[in-house]
């Protein structure tokens, strides 16, 4: 491939591939660190040595370095490899916390939600990050960013998913530092007076103004949210409704402040500060401007970590349309990669990350070739022609990731994207006028409402799209496998496109039979598999039986849609039937017995024992008739009621599994009758 005739491109495979090994082997910093700087040594005394960079020689050297670095810089970015981290405190038992607020959270229907820093620990110097949960009090305000509250709290771990297929929150936010969470009363915190100031405190205190500023310009509830969301990064304040409209109309990124906002102030900055170029050092002025409010724009939005990478994926790329080679825009794009990876490994594993570059790299590589591939002579057509262009190149290089994380396709992501995206430089560009105005006094009230009418009429234009639910693919199951395949084919068949040969042509095909073989393959492996699992539900009894590709759905009330849907997307469920729990089952030779809140005792002598709704039974009375292996409860169960038989079990040492700390429960056979 032409594109790896560039360095940092090379670069930039080799660090990802670095930052990968890290995550899977998770080695020692030390030997990391040494083996690294033993590697750049050599690369340097090779060099020194051949006085040039083509030997094979030195790029296998330059490659395993740039491994090696991507590695050293994972073990660095991990929290836990500082020694001052509170995971090297006896975190398990209340402590006098100090912390600081970090970033303000979606409040759940119950409480209000922080990521916040921890600056001491009984008074001892710490660091590291944890969830911060307080129940909704009328009668105490929300805490805001760089506020510092003192608690006297223990910690506990982020719980993982407890049933089969769910997302796993828990290596959500391992991987952005995250590992404990506290939960708290709204009057078992002291805030602190005059706590230290950092960026992230006034960024929020500005947005904070303006948000305050555009209340007043009286836009409605679901006008103002979305506002927020495309000026501000602020989606907290976004409906479920609208945010799903915008998801299945595949125009979900719009709402995220990220690389298709900052590229369209780019090129608004870019035409409004164009006069400048007539000075004699005009370009560089411009181009020092234009990092300049990118980046103050970054601290305005927050600097989360979308608006960091988008603001320097952009910089790059205006560097390199101030260079004016067009050729270098791959290199300077494989450059804001390797840097950002290189400061940030942990972006690698976030979808926002992995969809912005994967969004830009394809249109930079698609888009040129299916221009030369049709070019209409109407001006009209033409321009239709281009932004369907940029669209179908964005999809193609997202659309792999799409269905790995999403499972579903919007089939009239086009529609809303011809009809959002040429208007949304408009939008963006009028937004920031909106906000300008409003921070001196001086909007309008007829501007006010002229733009509250456009956010309007493009929420209702997405509901209208979303609605079309034809048109919608939804619960597609696509595993690690088929994202890899799935980005070879793409890749195969540019390749095939851009410049025919027989080879690359039987690249292309070979890669979709394998692609199909890999498909048959689950398929098979999924009709000959048979699974039992006792799922969990608060206040629900649920049981998942899986016989290939049939999920028979027992449950004693009406399970929450998602588990079952996770579980039939996750297994490649083709049928799903749902039936009421009985007391008495049989699996494999094993006998199974569900006791209800009647307490109600099995005729005979039971291995295996699933409480629930909390029966009114002496569990050691029980065990000692019944003599089960394992006992089991569920969700359906009061917590307290848990607590004294697993005290029980416990003396009596006998196995038991309780689904809200252990999660579902898994039945280890090969044949079931039900």
């Amino acid at each position: 491939m032409e594109l790896l005739k560039y360095v940092s491109i090379k670069l930039s495979i080799g660090l990802i591939l670095g930052i990968l090994l890290g995550y899977l082997t998770n080695p020692s910093l030390i030997y990391t660190l040494l083996i690294t700087s033993i590697l750049l040594v050599l690369l340097g005394l090779l060099f020194f040595k051949e006085q040039h960079t083509k030997s094979i020689r030195f790029g296998i050297l330059m490659l395993l370095t740039s491994i090696g670095i991507g590695v050293s810089s994972f073990s660095l970015s991990q929290p836990k490899n500082n020694a001052s981290h509170y995971t090297h405190y006896d975190h398990h038992k209340k402590h006098t916390l100090q912390l600081k607020i970090i970033e303000v959270l979606k409040q759940t229907s119950f409480s209000n939600r922080y990521i916040v820093g921890i600056k001491s620990i009984d008074n001892l110097e710490s660091t590291g990050k944890l969830i911060l949960s307080i129940p909704i009090d009328s009668l105490q305000e929300k805490l805001t960013v760089d506020q510092e509250v003192i608690t006297y709290s223990e910690i506990s771990l982020i719980k993982p998913p407890l049933n089969p297929h769910q997302f796993d929150y828990k290596d959500y936010l391992g991987n952005l530092g995250i590992y404990h969470q506290a939960q708290l009363k709204s009057n078992a915190i002291i805030t602190t007076k005059k706590p230290t100031s950092t960026i992230y405190g006034i960024a929020a205190s500005i947005r904070n103004k303006i948000n305050l500023k555009l209340q007043q310009a009286n836009f409605g509830t679901d006008e103002l949210a979305v506002i927020e969301a495309l000026l501000l990064g602020q989606r907290t304040n976004i409906s479920d409704s609208t945010y799903t409209n915008y998801k299945n109309a595949g125009a979900v990124h719009i709402l995220a402040l990220s690389g298709l906002h900052i590229g369209i102030l780019l090129v608004l900055l870019q035409f409004i500060l164009k006069p400048l170029e007539i000075l004699k050092y005009g370009h560089t002025l411009k181009l020092i401007v234009i990092i300049i409010t990118l980046w103050g724009f970054a601290v305005i939005a927050g600097l989360s970590a979308s608006i960091i990478r988008a603001v320097t994926m952009f910089c790059f790329i205006a560097y390199a349309q101030f260079l004016n080679r067009p050729t270098s825009t791959f290199n300077i794009l494989a450059l804001s990669l390797f840097f950002t990876l290189l400061i940030h490994p942990l972006f690698l594993f976030q979808v926002g990350f992995q969809m912005s570059y994967a969004a830009v790299f394809a249109i930079i590589w698609i888009y040129p070739l299916l221009q030369r591939f049709w070019f209409p002579n109407s001006w009209i057509v033409r321009k239709g022609w281009q932004l369907l262009s940029v669209s179908i190149a964005a999809q193609l290089g997202v659309l792999p990731i799409s269905l790995f994380y999403f499972h579903q396709f919007p089939g009239l992501f086009f529609v809303s994207n011809l009809i959002i995206i040429p208007f949304l430089g408009i939008v963006l560009g009028l937004g920031f006028l909106v906000i300008i105005l409003s921070l001196i006094d001086w909007l309008p009230s007829f501007l006010a409402s002229f733009y509250s009418t456009i956010i309007q009429t493009m929420n209702s234009i997405i509901k209208w799209i979303a609605q079309q639910e034809a048109f919608l693919f939804t619960n597609i199951p696509f595993n690690t496998a088929q994202l890899i395949l799935s980005y070879v084919l793409c890749i195969s068949l540019v390749l095939a496109l851009s410049k025919q040969s027989f080879k690359k042509w039987a690249i292309f095909l070979l890669t979709i039979i394998c692609f199909q073989c890999w498909t048959f393959y689950s398929f098979f492996t999924t009709q000959q598999s048979e699974k039992l699992v006792v799922g969990h539900e608060t206040k629900n009894t649920l049981l998942l039986h899986q016989s290939g590709r049939n999920l028979n759905v027992l449950s004693s009330h009406t399970p929450f849609k998602r588990i079952v849907s996770d579980y039939v997307v996750g297994e490649n469920i083709y049928e799903v039937k749902h039936q009421p729990t009985k007391n008495s089952y049989t699996i494999q030779g094993t006998s199974f017995y569900i006791m209800d809140s009647l307490g109600i005792y099995p005729p005979d002598k039971t291995q295996i024992i699933l409480l629930t709704q909390s029966p009114r039974i002496n569990l050691e009375r029980f065990i000692d008739s019944i003599q089960p292996k394992i006992i089991i409860a569920d969700g359906s169960n009061y917590k307290k009621t848990i607590k004294r038989w697993k005290a029980s079990c416990k003396k009596r040492k006998l196995p038991f599994h309780y689904t809200d700390e252990k999660g579902a429960y898994y039945f280890n056979i090969s044949k079931i009758n039900l």
